[in-house]
């Protein structure tokens, strides 16, 4: 059996947009899992997307507070399909993250994270593979705003892909 997964962070709604895409939505909508790296901003989305996700996996981030934060973990953890996947939002500095997530996330096979709004894709030394889905509504200085999908399948990640959206109009 497989699972498809849609990762995403860094959402910030209403403040960097008064919605996520419709290419996000449609992505949801095909989703069997939904994962979510905090930086929600208004508890309205994490409504939304409990209701239209099959399965929601998530945590808050830096600018989540007060029901955000008494309704979401800092850290999540799920197995599926047999990857024991994480959810945090921050991770500190580049500079030395492959070593402090092996440390701090032993336990996993795969930890998503957000705060930067880069996309990140790395293999630690242990085998923790580290993703970060950039941000659907914030591209800050990147050239996209963008998310991430794969499946899980088998004690495996695989097709891991980085979507770009396209410029807001």
């Amino acid at each position: 059996m497989a699972t498809r997964l849609l990762m995403l962070a860094d959402t910030h709604v209403p403040k960097r947009a008064r919605d996520l895409p419709a290419e996000v939505w449609r992505a949801v909508e095909e989703a069997e899992l939904v994962v979510h790296a905090g930086d929600w901003v208004d508890v309205r989305l994490l409504d939304e997307l409990e209701e239209r996700s099959a399965r929601l996996v998530a945590c808050w981030g830096n600018n989540d507070h007060g029901e955000l934060r008494e309704r979401l973990p800092e850290v999540a953890r799920v197995e599926v399909e047999g990857v024991r996947l994480g959810v945090v939002h921050e991770t500190g500095q580049a500079k030395g993250r492959e070593e402090r997530m092996s440390v701090d996330h032993a336990d996993l096979d795969v930890l998503v994270f957000g705060h930067s709004h880069i996309p990140w894709d790395t293999v630690t030394a242990t085998g923790l593979r580290l993703l970060n889905p950039g941000s659907p509504t914030d591209r800050r200085r990147q050239p996209h705003c963008t998310y991430l999908t794969a499946t899980a399948e088998d004690g495996r990640l695989r097709d891991v892909v980085l979507h770009r959206l396209p410029p807001r109009a």
